[in-house]
């Protein structure tokens, strides 16, 4: 049987990006729930071998503005609890922590937005999602104004940048949190951009050149990033044998 993925989108232009193609040429099935789906939250994980939550506007606990997030950061403690395969992306990276036990808050340098690069540790080398790029910087594109500061117990970092310090992390043995947006590309910045310009425009940045940035970098984002869906598959497959 496909291997069955279940993916929370908060909002319409958070999908999955460049990751959704390579995951299904990996043989999973991906089943998205959530506010523009038309599809609800379950509160069980009953039937499905994965978890991906994605990224979205509001904070983790801003459960009055998305009253779908108890039950997605009680998915999340299901998936930890029960060792299934988790991927958490931007909001989904502060759900894991917030979920897990760890702190989430703004950041104090100010957000990271458009296309930045994290740094990964040499000790990410024995991680099975992100061992392949250890001790590498590379390109991400960014679009957050909260930040994990706190991780959970029993938590693994794996990745950070100059103003955030916990840009990839893994929670117990298959949970994994990214504050970067690994399925971004130019499109999904364009679309960013159109949904809060003044945000944009009172940290004195450049729409147009942020786009063009990400647009530029697409090759490079592809080349880095889609092999990181490779190996995520890799996990969910060897977790149902």
């Amino acid at each position: 049987m496909t291997a069955r993925v279940l993916v929370v989108e908060h909002q319409k232009n958070a999908g999955l990006g460049q990751l959704a193609p390579r995951l299904r040429t990996n043989g999973l099935e991906l089943v998205t729930v959530g506010p523009d789906t038309g599809e609800s939250v379950p509160d069980s994980l009953q039937g499905f071998d994965a978890l991906i939550v994605l990224g979205g506007a509001m904070g983790p606990t801003e459960d009055e503005r998305a009253p779908w997030l108890p039950a997605t950061r009680s998915l999340i403690t299901q998936a930890i609890d029960e060792e299934t395969p988790m991927l958490g992306i931007c909001l989904g990276a502060q759900l894991l922590a917030t979920a897990a036990g760890g702190h989430v808050r703004t950041m104090p340098a100010g957000p990271e937005v458009g296309l930045c690069k994290v740094e990964f540790a040499e000790s990410a080398g024995a991680d099975p999602v992100f061992g392949g790029i250890a001790s590498a910087s590379l390109p991400v594109v960014q679009w957050h104004w909260l930040e994990a500061d706190t991780l959970p117990p029993n938590s693994e970092v794996l990745a950070s940048s100059e103003t955030c310090s916990n840009q990839a992390f893994r929670v117990g043995a298959a949970a994994w949190g990214v504050q970067f947006h690994p399925e971004a590309l130019g499109p999904t910045a364009s679309d960013w951009v159109d949904e809060d310009p003044d945000s944009l425009d009172e940290l004195g940045l450049d729409p147009r050149r942020i786009i063009a940035e990400v647009t530029e970098a697409e090759p490079q984002l592809g080349e880095v990033w889609l092999p990181i869906a490779d190996r995520f598959a890799a996990i969910v497959a060897q977790s149902r044998a």
